[in-house]
């Protein structure tokens, strides 16, 4: 894509800095890399690249402001799902070289953490955007006790930026719920940021204390089973790839037929004794998915999720509603997937401050979110326009392109509405090496983010003819 014309990062105070970092960002997508010398014609535009991550008008909480409004205009008048997620970059291998990098892995490695909210339609889990992104270098720890530290004080507190990060960018959305994993069940979160238009909805991480006498669990072993689901439950190895960012290890598990029981309710939890909230109990909604033990494979742990939530649930179809918004917590994980060996290769970088890296880091979400707008949109459901992600002149390429991988048969065309993002999907799909046909299995990331490195080549060549003409 030609700078004139390629997407803005950011508002950095001079238009030299603004038209490098639409071209680093365009070439990041182009050729699905973030190492500078392959984004990079020649030596003058690989000094242009590293300037403008040295520069100090250039920061990560720009580029993401920026890239946020644009998730903010899409988000309008939708119950908008903020999926929030931490992510540890590992640079370990190059760590006599960098510097200003911190502890990741239980300080057994070097690197940062990046930490974005992605923006997804609650209706149709179209993929809107980035609301927002936390990124940090893990300084020394404190020496005082953990538990006496205010909020503020500890890394955790990312989860509280998150969910107010998304509550400023999805102002206009209708509705904005912030769905995370058990990590995030702090409670100073529920005590400061469901309002009416913002609601919470995480796992629940510790047996709380609640008001009715009991601790969370026990109460719920006491409630009968209000419904009965089966879900068809994916394998999942063991392994370092597995662990949470708090460095639990999941464990293994195998493809079945889970037969889970439903129960629901609502409590009060109450305030742990050294968490200095403001309100003493919160009431929350809690949903129970636990599986049956007679379904359980022999070595295996059964699933069970434990789902506490603002929201009100008093029926079993909105509980079933609760599990199936955070079902697409799963999105995040794609996110991460595309940065890192399998996409963008974000932790091979070759740059040496921690400083440039977290600028890095951020221009790399906003283009692996682009291909997960793609792979959300590919069956058609989102009814997002093409627009939501592509601009002027690549949409005239992709009606070029139509007639160029679209067959005599209705099985070999293009079957969605024109400048639909689905319609952009399956174009993308076919230039990443997917054969079109609905018998063979689904472009997923990678298979998109090859077919938008094609893609933006010919938009790059389409913009050359046009000034050439």
């Amino acid at each position: 894509m030609l700078v004139a014309d390629a997407p803005c990062i950011g508002e950095f105070g001079d238009k030299r800095l603004c038209r490098t970092g639409s071209l680093l960002y365009s070439r990041m997508i182009e050729r699905g890399t973030v190492c500078l010398r392959q984004l990079s014609d020649d030596r003058a535009t690989q000094r242009r690249f590293h300037r403008l991550l040295e520069h100090h008008s250039v920061t990560s909480g720009e580029i993401i402001r920026y890239g946020s409004e644009r998730t903010a205009q899409a988000a309008a008048g939708r119950h908008v799902l903020a999926i929030q997620d931490t992510s540890e970059l590992d640079y370990s291998a190059h760590a006599r070289r960098t510097s200003g990098l911190g502890g990741i892995s239980n300080n057994k490695g070097c690197g940062l953490f990046i930490h974005p909210v992605l923006a997804v339609d609650a209706e149709n889990n179209a993929c809107l955007g980035i609301a927002h992104e936390v990124a940090w270098v893990r300084e020394a720890r404190s020496t005082a006790k953990r538990t006496r530290r205010p909020i503020e004080e500890k890394e955790s507190m990312c989860w509280l930026e998150g969910a107010q990060g998304a509550q400023r960018c999805l102002q206009q959305a209708a509705l904005v719920t912030v769905v995370a994993d058990r990590e995030s069940d702090i409670y100073e979160q529920w005590d400061r940021i469901p309002d009416g238009h913002v609601h919470l909805l995480t796992r629940a991480r510790w047996d709380r204390q609640i008001e009715e006498g009991d601790t969370l669990c026990g109460w719920l072993s006491k409630q009968p089973a209000m419904a009965c689901q089966i879900l068809d439950i994916s394998a999942r190895p063991a392994g370092k790839a597995y662990r949470s960012t708090d460095g639990a290890r999941k464990s293994a598990r195998t493809a079945h037929l889970a037969h889970m029981e439903l129960r629901y309710g609502r409590v009060r939890i109450r305030r742990p004794q050294d968490c200095r909230a403001s309100q003493t109990s919160i009431a929350l909604s809690v949903v129970e998915l636990k599986e049956r033990p007679d379904t359980v494979l022999p070595g295996e742990q059964p699933v069970h999720w434990i789902l506490l939530t603002s929201h009100d649930v008093e029926t079993a179809e909105q509980a079933l509603q609760v599990v199936n918004w955070y079902e697409q917590r799963w999105q995040i994980e794609q996110l991460f997937r595309t940065l890192k060996r399998q996409g963008l290769g974000l932790e091979s970088s070759q740059l040496a401050e921690a400083s440039e890296l977290l600028k890095l880091a951020s221009i790399a979400t906003l283009a692996a979110t682009r291909t997960l707008q793609l792979v959300n949109a590919r069956d058609g459901k989102t009814k997002q326009p093409a627009s939501d992600a592509f601009d002027g002149d690549e949409v005239v390429v992709l009606e070029k392109l139509q007639g160029k991988f679209e067959g005599k048969t209705a099985k070999q065309k293009n079957p969605h509405p024109v400048h639909s993002m689905a319609w952009a999907s399956w174009t993308i799909a076919r230039l990443g090496g997917w054969t079109g046909y609905a018998s063979d299995a689904k472009p997923g990331p990678i298979t998109m983010l090859r077919g938008l490195q094609r893609f933006e080549s010919m938009v790059q060549g389409w913009q050359l003819a046009k000034m050439w003409a």
